[in-house]
């Protein structure tokens, strides 16, 4: 029997694992800094149901996800532990440049069984990842983002991008110096917020 969160069927096994990761992160957010201590009674809503919303927009199948500014794994960590029924043989790398946090994304991977690889470096100086879907939430504006995307996304692969009330100022802004082709949809979180999904990503004069 498969349950819905976010408008996304899962597995028992699959609720039990996002209910897991919630739990260990309101542990260890008494030790870091993982999430706003204002969100910690309501880590699933704000947190784990916003993030999974994100996989309506994944491709069906996909060989390598890359989330970078990863923090508390919001989304990385829900992504891979969606795909570990959904699409098992995916990848996932996280790249979050605080030792501590990526500690936590290690344990995370590790206790609940995930296919993830922690790369404890800034994203602008990571090794390049050529990865088929790079995703990030709550990082910086839309213009610097499509920056540090560029560096780890194939040039056909996707970008899935959380963004807030300001999200059409940001596209504007980010559209003056790049080329790109966006999908805007509806947050089921939060009705100010977007979810962007874009794809082609150039440099303007490059």
């Amino acid at each position: 029997m498969s349950l819905v969160v976010a408008g996304v069927n899962v597995s028992r096994e699959t609720m039990s694992d996002l209910e897991a990761f919630a739990a260990l992160t309101a542990k260890w957010t008494a030790k870091i800094n993982l999430i706003a201590r204002g969100t910690r009674d309501s880590i699933w809503e704000r947190h784990i149901v916003d993030s999974v919303q994100l996989y309506r927009f994944a491709p069906e199948s996909f060989e390598k996800w890359v989330d970078i500014g990863s923090g508390g794994g919001f989304p990385g960590i829900v992504m891979a532990i969606l795909a570990k029924d959904k699409n098992p043989h995916a990848e996932f790398v996280l790249i979050e440049s605080d030792q501590r946090k990526a500690a936590f994304l290690r344990t995370a991977a590790r206790e609940l069984g995930l296919s993830v690889q922690v790369i404890a470096e800034r994203i602008e100086t990571a090794p390049e990842q050529n990865a088929d879907v790079v995703s990030a939430r709550a990082l910086t504006a839309l213009s610097g983002l499509l920056s540090l995307t560029q560096r780890h996304l194939k040039h056909d692969g996707l970008a899935l991008f959380h963004k807030g009330r300001q999200s059409g100022q940001e596209v504007a802004d980010a559209q003056k110096n790049w080329s790109f082709d966006l999908e805007e949809n509806a947050s089921i979180t939060d009705p100010d917020a977007r979810i962007l999904a874009i794809r082609r990503i150039d440099k303007l004069g490059s």
